[in-house]
């Protein structure tokens, strides 16, 4: 006698699925790499492509892996200027055009400071690290993003 299993999921375990399924960027990564194409280190990333997301960022945390970060993905390229507002720790800003082409960097942000801090040059992509992390890893101006899990268009 086979019986039927009948599983009632309620309303806040069904979005939890639904955010599980298709709203995360699950396994998206960022790796960097020279300008001699060899590969200097990968980078999962949360993705922020919403003002919303852009506007939290890495507010509040306390802790972020080494090779983890968040990737702000912006709709056009234009001169970006960040702050640390409500930041805990220090981070690494690495900017980059609409090709991901790294143009600049900003070291190890302070935490909780208000003022603005950016890099010449029309920015798509900016990329939050641990302070340090890019003089660990040899990140430099002139190195690209590649982009692997997503693809990379701001939602607005």
């Amino acid at each position: 006698m086979h019986r039927r299993l009948r599983i009632r999921v309620g309303p806040f375990a069904l979005l939890v699925i639904l955010l599980a399924t298709f709203g995360c960027a699950r396994g998206s990564s960022v790796s960097i790499v020279a300008h001699d194409g060899a590969s200097r280190v990968q980078v999962a990333v949360e993705i922020a492509d919403t003002g919303a997301q852009r506007e939290t960022g890495l507010m509040y945390r306390t802790h972020l892996d080494e090779r983890a970060g968040m990737l702000f993905v912006f709709s056009d390229a234009s001169e970006l200027h960040f702050w640390m507002k409500n930041t805990v720790i220090p981070l690494d800003m690495i900017f980059a055009d609409a090709r991901g082409r790294i143009i600049g960097i900003v070291a190890n942000a302070e935490p909780y400071s208000e003022t603005p801090v950016g890099v010449k040059g029309a920015s798509e992509y900016v990329l939050e690290v641990n302070g340090g992390f890019c003089a660990r890893h040899g990140v430099q101006p002139g190195d690209r993003f590649e982009f692997q899990g997503f693809t990379p268009h701001a939602r607005e």
